[in-house]
């Protein structure tokens, strides 16, 4: 079967970069354009884009020429879908213009509180995928925009959901320690990380307190039902290059025993996993019983960089659990969280 032909809006990007290191080879997809500002527009890639992770430019990347990001690149190279990491000043208009023809799986926050927009973890919202028709009809789009979470979000929602089914959960508190890669290659300087946390990244909080909501809601008339439960987070910039822990508290409507807890997250696989799509993660969820575990540098690219990690698993009083999570942000919380999802609508024939 013939593989779709992709676009990477925003391409040389670090994000954009993810991308494309995730699809190299992919069963499913290939790279057809490359798509960034005017600035890099006509240059090969290896001239347009510094490099920023690991390893070198593909070479077959290397040599493709940057395009102009604009729907025209859909029929002059017979693109089928796009993935998105272009800025959310731009993103209402250019994936919109994009949706109006094809599926686009948006890195970006733009669209993902709209009510008739997916804002998806595979693993445990795929029956969002309901909003499309929806999407469409309203929007008058022959495409669609699903979106993924908030790099954050990704690292407590995922193991969040084993336990939201299992004990129920009536409130969530959380503080993240997240890294400079979230912010981009020059989002942080280097004179104020340095021997310091900085207690504020802006819009982050507010997204870890409402995304969660939506994506462990329910489906009704057309649009999310939130899930009842009340999140509050505190965001910190730390001095480490990829991986966001968090250290999660959830009041439980249930009670539970630790062994009960661990087990639960051992036994959890979502549809990516059951289907054995190419970029998911088994487990989803890696269990940790050492003291000083998950660690970034350590724990980080489990999984190809898609597992969440979890270890200090501790009851602190009745109904009260307290765990710490790792993810890599710029893989499972951005880039390879979209593949994962456009994998999902494949194999649920919805490109």
């Amino acid at each position: 079967m013939a593989k779709l032909k992709i676009a990477v809006l925003g391409a040389t990007g670090m994000v954009g970069q993810r991308f494309i290191a995730g699809l190299q080879n992919h069963p499913y997809f290939e790279l057809g354009v490359l798509a960034a500002s005017e600035r890099s527009v006509g240059k090969r890639y290896a001239e347009a884009a510094k490099w920023y992770i690991e390893g070198d430019i593909p070479k077959d990347v290397a040599s493709m020429r940057v395009e102009l990001i604009d729907k025209k690149v859909i029929r002059d190279y017979g693109i089928d879908l796009a993935f998105s990491a272009i800025p959310a000043e731009i993103a209402r208009e250019v994936e919109g213009s994009f949706a109006q023809e094809i599926p686009v799986f948006s890195n970006t926050k733009t669209y993902r509180m709209d009510d008739d927009v997916p804002l998806m973890i595979p693993e445990i919202n795929p029956g969002h995928f309901d909003l499309i028709k929806a999407q469409q009809k309203k929007r008058g789009w022959k495409g669609y925009i699903i979106t993924n979470p908030n790099c954050t979000t990704v690292g407590f929602a995922l193991p969040l959901k084993p336990i939201y089914d299992a004990l129920g959960v009536d409130w969530v508190t959380l503080t993240s320690m997240q890294a400079l890669s979230g912010a981009g290659y020059e989002g942080v300087p280097s004179m104020a990380i340095v021997d310091n946390i900085i207690p504020y990244i802006g819009g982050e909080e507010e997204k870890c307190e409402l995304e969660p909501l939506k994506i462990l809601g329910s489906i009704s008339a057309g649009k999310v039902k939130n899930a009842d439960f009340k999140v509050i987070a505190s965001c910190n910039r730390v001095a480490v290059l990829d991986g966001h822990m968090i250290s999660t508290v959830v009041g439980t409507k249930k009670d539970f025993t630790v062994e009960d807890v661990k087990e639960i997250f051992r036994k959890f696989k979502g549809e990516p996993q059951k289907m054995k799509l190419p970029t998911a993660p088994d487990p989803a969820i890696i269990v940790r019983d050492e003291d000083d575990r998950p660690q970034p540098r350590r724990d980080r690219n489990a999984g190809g960089g898609m597992a969440v990690t979890v270890g200090r698993i501790m009851k602190k009083q009745e109904r009260v659990l307290r765990f710490t999570s790792l993810s890599h942000n710029t893989i499972r919380g951005a880039a390879g969280a979209s593949i994962l999802n456009a994998e999902l609508a494949y194999k649920k024939k919805l490109l």
